[in-house]
């Protein structure tokens, strides 16, 4: 995936997954969990499989699906499995960049899948060159492989805790020798990563629970902020290796990133939705016929609202799930085009209708303003809309690709403004603290609001209007 000037969504960061269990088929539970995180990441994935001597890289571009399309790798006999689905954050859409990332180091081989962006990617780059590093891609996750090659610690533990300690920003972590798998997560635990066991007494790490609802395994508990775990046959061995005064959850995970049948941090992704819903109509107080959602992501906040107002939910928008990306040049009219591909109006519902429209998130404002022309094309007699997300001000710096601030609607206009560009009746984005009482089982001072509200936890990048992501490719 990328950046959708068709859709006007911030897009997922990356998915990773880690298996250790002597009676599984590997290849096939990594597929199939991968297959189950794929919402996470669409444009390239793999997976890295042992033999108990070497560790096998299979990876390629596209859906987990098309990388597989012949069939999974045969099993290679080793109780361990890693596995990846990528959306490039830090690094373009390449070949070279796809994950697991596999290499030698001086205590043996070592695979990695890495979820979220390092903040001190420049910094620890230039520091790795003047050492005589060679990079072989451009991802801030070669970084990491690097330095945990030429740490001067005994064991690969020591050297992979005090790697993760030079690391500023989010990563979430899954990697492998040919007889350990090992999980980190930062300080902050801005991107998730949890622990499931199989049926067979194995083990998994993963990026969501959904994935271990796919492959049949039990919810242990989730890798906490700071965390290193090591996975051997004796089982789970945890260790922190830092600590910050607070956490720093990422709140989109909860807004739109995470599958709605997932569970974060003891968040369940579903509730936290519906209150989303709720709270906007707390907010609102909409006089309205309808409540109708911009599928699939604006759904379960849709029904939320819903329930709190009494106002019944139809679906007035249908989604066309068989059109994936679509090579339409992002000109106005061809734009529209394109979301007319991929949604149509139900007019029998909408027509002479007051209209309260959910949405996740307004990024550019593109795409909003298309759908309100498409509802009043249909009859629509008024349009509200209601977003889940509190007005996007700032880029993120720590896993999702973000416009830089120049690009984003809500930097420049206020809600006033943005409402007449999209040309909705009323307008309506959830208040911050809406949104804190919404994901009701995680503290405020333990969300990420930065998008929001310009509190960054971490030092950030020195300002650069081109952003971040294409860093190491302009040297």
């Amino acid at each position: 995936m990328f950046y959708d000037p068709i859709w006007d969504k911030q897009h997922e960061e990356c998915g990773v997954l880690g298996i250790f269990d002597k009676t599984l088929d590997i290849p096939r539970y990594i597929y199939w969990g991968l297959f189950a995180l794929q919402h996470r990441g669409q444009e390239s994935g793999g997976m890295a499989l042992t033999d108990g001597v070497d560790i096998h890289t299979y990876r390629g571009m596209g859906l987990i699906s098309s990388v597989f399309e012949k069939g999974v790798p045969d099993e290679e006999g080793g109780p361990i499995g890693i596995g990846h689905v990528r959306y490039s954050t830090t690094g373009s859409n390449n070949p070279r960049n796809i994950q697991p990332l596999a290499v030698y180091t001086p205590m043996g081989q070592l695979a990695l899948a890495h979820n979220g962006n390092l903040t001190n990617t420049r910094a620890l780059r230039e520091e790795l060159d003047k050492n005589g590093a060679i990079f072989q891609t451009t991802m801030d996750s070669e970084i990491i492989v690097n330095l945990i090659s030429r740490s001067q610690k005994e064991t690969m533990e020591e050297r992979i805790m005090e790697s993760m300690n030079r690391l500023g920003g989010a990563y979430s972590l899954v990697l492998m020798t040919k007889d350990k798998l090992y999980g980190a997560r930062d300080p902050y635990g801005f991107r998730p990563l949890c622990i499931g066991r199989t049926d067979g007494g194995g083990w998994v790490l993963a990026s969501e629970t959904c994935a271990l609802d796919a492959i049949g395994a039990t919810f242990v508990r989730d890798v906490q902020p700071g965390e290193f775990v090591e996975i051997t046959e004796q089982g789970v061995k945890s260790r922190i290796f830092a600590t910050v005064d607070r956490k720093q959850i990422c709140s989109f995970e909860y807004i739109y990133f995470a599958r709605p049948d997932s569970t974060i941090d003891g968040q369940d992704v579903y509730q936290a939705r519906l209150n989303m819903g709720k709270e906007m109509w707390n907010e609102t107080q909409y006089d309205a016929d309808l409540v109708i959602s911009v599928p699939d992501s604006g759904n379960t906040a849709a029904i939320g609202y819903s329930q709190a107002s009494g106002i019944p939910f139809r679906h007035g928008l249908i989604k066309n799930r068989y059109m994936g990306r679509t090579f339409i040049k992002p000109n106005q009219k061809q734009r529209e085009l394109a979301v007319r591909m991929k949604l149509n109006v139900v007019k029998s519902v909408v027509k002479g209708k007051r209209i309260v429209m959910v949405d996740d998130s307004i990024v550019r404002g593109t795409t909003s303003g298309i759908i309100c022309k498409l509802l009043r094309e249909a009859g629509a007699k008024e349009v509200y809309m209601c977003v889940s997300a509190p007005p996007i001000k700032y880029p993120c710096f720590y896993g999702i690709d973000t416009s830089v601030r120049k690009e984003l609607i809500a930097s420049t206009l206020n809600v006033e403004q943005i409402q007449k560009y999209i040309g909705v009746d009323k307008l309506h984005f959830i208040s911050i603290e809406g949104l804190s009482r919404a994901i009701s089982n995680i503290p405020r001072e333990d969300m990420c609001l930065a998008c929001f509200n310009n509190d960054y936890p971490t030092a950030i990048p020195t300002a650069n209007e081109e952003g971040e992501k294409y860093a190491l490719e302009h040297k």
